[in-house]
């Protein structure tokens, strides 16, 4: 791997929106490969990749329908096993060897998480999916992606959204609102930031995992937030 980078294995949290494209759901082959691009950017670098996807572009909670909370956060993370398997096939059809494991047992069509088998795969250089969420209702897929970071030794999860890092306030609504480049937990918590949800922001600050927040459209993002160049983003440690 490349000196100058920071991290050499990384959780990568993806919307499922990323997926749709212009689309108003399901999917779009663009956006699939857009996904791959960025993924295999950083590969060809040598750094190991993990990803967590959301089912946004699928399933949205229960969408007004007055369904149980348990049954549609299970239909959630069917959702997201669902995209799970397409971003496997758009990388493999890249040449990419990959890997899906889901927290909930998913067989034949996907393997039941093992901590070693992913860790493996991580260090084969396989890129390695994890769906089905965190396998229980009521936890996002932020906590799903700092939870399976945890366990296979990310070293930072990278939360892939539509703006350039973190903001003071809404920056699509407020033109006064500034942005972060680097930020202590402490300091988020006292600014009351939305960075990740409660639950996943806590196991980062109580196990010392980075977080790092970027454009994910934007094509130099990534690399430049591995090697600590937070001009397009920004890191929470």
């Amino acid at each position: 791997m490349e000196s100058n980078f920071s991290y050499k294995r990384i959780m990568l949290k993806l919307s499922g929106e990323a997926l749709k494209g212009s689309r108003c759901h399901g999917y779009e082959p663009a956006a699939l490969q857009e996904v791959v691009a960025r993924i295999k950017q950083i590969r060809d670098k040598g750094i190991e990749v993990a990803v967590v996807v959301g089912a946004g572009n699928l399933w949205r909670g229960n969408m007004g329908t007055g369904m149980d909370r348990v049954n549609a956060d299970y239909m959630g993370m069917l959702a997201t096993a669902m995209n799970a398997i397409a971003i496997k096939e758009f990388l493999n059809q890249d040449g990419i060897p990959a890997e899906v494991y889901s927290a909930i047992n998913m067989a034949p069509a996907i393997k039941l998480f093992d901590r070693e088998a992913a860790m493996n795969s991580l260090a084969a250089g396989k890129i390695v999916i994890f769906a089905g969420g965190s396998g229980s209702p009521f936890f996002t897929t932020d906590t799903a992606a700092v939870l399976k970071a945890l366990e296979t030794g990310c070293e930072i999860v990278l939360k892939a959204t539509k703006v350039d890092g973190i903001y003071s306030a809404d920056p699509f609504k407020d033109p006064g609102a500034v942005r972060f480049e680097r930020i202590s937990f402490d300091e988020a918590l006292q600014k009351n930031l939305k960075v990740m949800d409660a639950a996943a922001f806590s196991l980062c600050r109580d196990n010392g995992l980075h977080i790092g927040v970027l454009n994910f459209s934007d094509p130099e993002a990534l690399e430049k937030l591995l090697k600590n160049d937070t001009s397009s983003g920004t890191i929470v440690s």
